[in-house]
């Protein structure tokens, strides 16, 4: 009977910082899958608000999981500066951490910059090239080309 309860009261899936969390992996794996929480930023996380590491996520309940995700969105205030993932912003100048989608649309401003300035990383962005001077005669290779051509044998 209590084993039922267990299982209808089990979240198969967990809503986290507007990320769908898998509600099978223990909290410290399933929060990595938030983006911009690793591993030790995760365990941090869990800490900080009170909730084992190891017991599965969809077995938390509703308070919990509210703890977890006031944490998350807090993780500016209370997390050191060198775990943080954006150091010195540009704008700001102070060190952020971004978690989730923010990510993504303050890379995207990152690269438009570098576009628009015409910097040499930029512009290796607009080609498609790599930006970080790696070869490019045998690697990043694309359309006809790849591949090693054979000379025609003569009769």
């Amino acid at each position: 009977m209590a084993d039922e309860e267990n299982k209808e009261d089990f979240k198969y899936i967990v809503r986290l910082a507007s990320t769908d969390v898998s509600g099978n992996k223990p909290v410290r794996y399933a929060l990595t899958q938030i983006k911009g929480i690793g591993n030790s930023l995760a365990a941090l996380i869990a800490d900080k608000a009170g909730v084992d590491r190891s017991i599965r996520i969809g077995k938390l309940s509703d308070e919990e999981i509210s703890r977890l995700d006031e944490t998350i969105t807090s993780v500016q205030e209370w997390a050191p500066d060198w775990m943080r993932n954006r150091r010195k912003d540009r704008e700001t100048g102070k060190d952020l951490h971004l978690i989730g989608t923010e990510i993504d649309l303050k890379i995207r401003e990152d690269i438009n910059l570098l576009r628009k300035i015409r910097a040499y990383r930029g512009i290796r962005h607009e080609k498609g090239l790599p930006v970080r001077g790696q070869r490019t005669r045998s690697n990043k290779r694309s359309g006809l080309t790849v591949g090693v051509s054979r000379r025609k044998l003569r009769k």
